[in-house]
């Protein structure tokens, strides 16, 4: 009987050893110095709690290695209310890292104010107001996410959002659900709001994903964004009154897909730019930009990797650009400058709506050679590949302009061989396919244009 009591008690104080093995641990600190005291003890579904109130002039480092289900965060006692001013950075390096709920405010310094490294790592939910840091967030390593941020403001040189695309491989990083707001025009090149690679990166496969980002009166120089990487992918974003274009400056493969510019007559906003091979742009919604809807750039022979590669096999279909005042589609955009004696080849244009603003008109410049036009529509425009049809747009419940069920653009697109899913909407094309980039279907709209209510962190809008 002894011996039984024994092991009963034996087995209780076992499984209490056991239920406090692996159990998170929440450490507070005040300061950079007792940041890195507590960097060594931290483990798996560990917190650390950073202070409410300045942090000024602090080198934080966040080092780590948590797991997928075990993350370790690194976030403000209260979100936003860790604020880190005057020359304060933060490098994050390691594993399933977590930082949240931080304010940064008129930063400066030389670097990056927030440096990602590492893997499978994460800044979200925090917010950089005004500043001249070189970046304001720079993105290394392999697998790392920013979203949910608010970024806003910079007024110095340099991208607002750098991320590097490593000659060691894919990247796969993904930037995602943030706010970019204003940022005034910087005068120069170097205005970026986002800059995947630099040209000397170009040929490196990055495969980043921006999706689902607003960008709010980003008019820091004609790239937005400025993709010089291959197979990124830019998908479901919003551009509002903004003064630039998303830019495929250097690299090839990426793919363009549903994003919604609005440019409110904005002083040179625009769509899409496209320089290099096999770019993809299908399903985006363009509306009252005044350079124009999308760029095709001519090229220039033997390309340095800092210059103007020619675009060869890029397929433009299914999307709609209506009211602008510059060309909704310009063939040899930069044509004859700078060397610039490449028009494009073997380019499809396919199933499009083209209707120009007051001042604008629907093609310019001259194609190149190997050109496929097919199913487009566009008003007064008599060649090949395109049916002068009125569209008949009309506005819809969310502002945009779509096709009246009764439009000649309705199944207009039958036989197409373009394998597309889904519209600009997210609803599946199924059948036969609509031109433009709305399907008439009655499946639930999961993409359509973002606001400020939808992007960001939380804690901001609540202010």
């Amino acid at each position: 009987m002894f011996g039984a009591m024994n092991r009963r008690m034996l087995l209780i104080v076992f499984s209490l050893l056991l239920t406090g093995v692996g159990q998170a641990t929440e450490h507070r600190v005040a300061t950079a110095a007792e940041l890195t005291k507590v960097i060594s003890r931290l483990a798996p579904g560990d917190t650390v709690f950073m202070a409410d109130g300045e942090w000024r002039d602090q080198t934080l480092r966040f080092r780590g290695r948590g797991t997928a289900e075990k993350p370790i965060t690194l976030r403000a006692a209260t979100p936003g209310s860790a604020v880190l001013v005057g020359q304060s950075t933060l490098d994050i390096d390691g594993e399933w890292l977590v930082v949240s709920g931080l304010l940064v405010r008129d930063g400066t310094g030389p670097k990056e104010g927030i440096a990602l490294r590492g893997q499978n790592n994460r800044l979200t939910e925090s917010a950089m107001i005004g500043g001249t840091y070189k970046h304001f967030v720079r993105v290394f390593g392999v697998r790392n996410r920013v979203d949910h941020n608010y970024l806003a403001g910079k007024t110095s040189g340099e991208p607002t959002l750098q991320i590097e695309s490593e000659a060691s491989g894919p990247n796969h990083h993904r930037i995602d659900r943030n706010h970019f707001g204003p940022r005034e025009p910087l005068g120069r090149n170097g205005g970026e709001t986002i800059r995947v690679g630099y040209s000397g990166q170009s040929m490196n496969v990055s495969r980043t994903l921006v999706e689902q980002n607003l960008f709010d009166n980003c008019d820091g120089e004609i790239e937005i964004i400025s993709s010089k990487s291959c197979e990124n992918i830019y998908r479901h974003n919003t551009f509002f009154a903004s003064g630039g274009m998303l830019t495929l400056r250097h690299g090839n493969r990426c793919l363009i897909d549903g994003n919604f510019f609005l440019g409110q007559r904005k002083k040179s906003s625009g769509g899409v730019r496209v320089i290099g091979e096999d770019h993809v742009i299908i399903n985006n919604y363009i509306e009252g930009v005044e350079r124009g809807g999308i760029w095709l750039t001519s090229g220039i022979p033997d390309s340095p990797l800092n210059a103007y590669f020619q675009v060869k096999r890029a397929l433009i279909a299914f999307n709609t650009v209506v009211d602008s005042n510059g060309p909704a589609l310009e063939l040899d955009n930069g044509h004859g400058n700078r060397d610039r004696t490449l028009r494009p080849e073997n380019v499809t244009v396919a199933h499009n709506i083209f209707v120009p603003g007051k001042r604008g008109e629907v093609i310019k410049g001259t194609e190149g050679e190997g050109f496929r036009w097919e199913g487009n529509f566009a008003v007064g425009v008599d060649r090949e590949g395109f049916l002068a049809a009125d569209p008949l747009l009309e506005r819809g419940a969310d502002g945009l302009l779509r096709p009246a069920a009764n439009s000649p653009v309705r199944g207009a697109a039958a036989g197409t061989t373009i394998p597309l899913r889904t519209d600009i909407d997210g609803q599946p094309r199924v059948g036969v396919f609509d031109a433009g980039c709305d399907q008439l279907s009655s499946a639930p709209i999961i993409n359509r244009p973002l606001t400020a209510a939808d992007v960001g962190p939380q804690w901001l809008q609540q202010r």
